[in-house]
């Protein structure tokens, strides 16, 4: 598919959001301003997210594509899933051991996502309000199950699947219909009201937004459905908020939008250092600043060429980026001598 500006500045921002969520999460106890911040992003970053891998799923269904796809998402996360396990009992983190089949941290989405394309092989078969319907359904379900949880990651699976969904049964004219100055100002008014209500009731358990555990554990067994369907409505209306807002315009870091799955892989070795180490800490609004720019730099450094070319054998489990290194090295090498 070829790439969209739009998309990949989406992408980059919401990574960021990503990396930033994670940094600012262990100091959200003790300030009610970064509680907040950190579940308004929380709300919807994730979705978004979610949406758009499903929007670059459309090539479901030719020859070899489960192969492909196992090669792409499980050998990686086993590799992360034991690299992780290392580095947390290196760093001393609690709960470093962890079975194969429960992801360490971030590395649900590579379980998840692995699953999301093999239930749209069915989902796609049926008419899209019709999925849309099924997949919401089962997605407030699951949450009445105690012993569906983070095993195989099978709660993030389920809850999530519908914003995966939506994205595949998304089209860029879909987008283009969100990008009015009507639904710009419309988002814009929701989240501004939604702040305020998270400000509001700080009480409220980000936990509900992180779609890994069942309504009892969230405590709140009988209305837990009719939270989890606020939710879905609350992260559909802010990823249309993100979409309508985010420009249309090739940047110089736009590229970076392309490669947000190094980040997503690799950032965790950064955030567990930090948090192990207690290097950062949030008294004003300079520290917060500071951490935005720290969360910024992880992207980006992450997104380097040198860190891809490194990692890419890993992660995409081939080396077309060494080899052209190597190639323009003994080039030069030739040409010197």
């Amino acid at each position: 598919m070829k790439r969209e500006a739009l998309f990949d500045n989406a992408k980059l921002l919401l990574i960021f959001l990503v990396v930033f969520g994670h940094l600012i999460q262990p100091f959200t106890d003790g300030s009610h301003i970064m509680y907040t911040v950190y579940t308004w992003i929380y709300t919807f970053h994730m979705p978004a997210f979610i949406l758009l891998s499903g929007f670059f799923a459309k090539g479901l269904g030719h020859k070899d594509y489960i192969v492909n796809l196992a090669k792409k998402l499980i050998l990686p996360y086993m590799i992360f899933q034991l690299a992780y396990t290392g580095y947390f009992f290196f760093i001393g983190k609690d709960g470093w051991l962890s079975g194969p089949f429960y992801p360490h941290w971030s590395l649900w989405f590579l379980f998840s996502l692995f699953c999301w394309h093999i239930m749209l092989y069915w989902f796609k078969k049926v008419p899209a309000p019709l999925g849309m319907f099924v997949a919401v359904g089962l997605g407030i379900v699951v949450g009445y199950f105690n012993d569906i949880g983070h095993m195989f990651s099978l709660s993030r699976t389920f809850v999530f699947f519908p914003f995966f969904l939506a994205g595949y049964w998304l089209t860029k004219e879909n987008v283009k219909k969100w990008r009015t100055p009507q639904v710009r100002e419309a988002t814009l008014l929701f989240v501004t009201a939604l702040v305020g209500l998270i400000a509001i009731f700080p009480e409220f358990d980000s936990g509900w937004l992180l779609g890994s555990e069942s309504y009892s554990i969230l405590g709140n067994p009988e209305f837990g459905g009719l939270l989890r369907l606020g939710v879905y409505v609350i992260g559909g209306l802010m990823t249309v908020g993100v979409l309508a807002w985010i420009p249309n315009k090739t940047y110089r870091f736009s590229i970076l939008g392309g490669r947000t799955l190094y980040v997503y892989l690799l950032h965790g070795f950064f955030i567990q250092f930090f948090r192990e180490a207690g290097w950062f800490k949030v008294d004003n609004v300079i520290d917060f600043v500071g951490l935005a720019i720290v969360a910024a730099s992880i992207v980006f450094l992450l997104s380097s060429t040198s860190i891809r070319t490194l990692t890419q054998p890993v992660i995409e489990g081939r080396a077309q980026l060494m080899r052209k290194w190597w190639d323009k090295l003994a080039k030069k090498d030739y040409t010197t001598n």
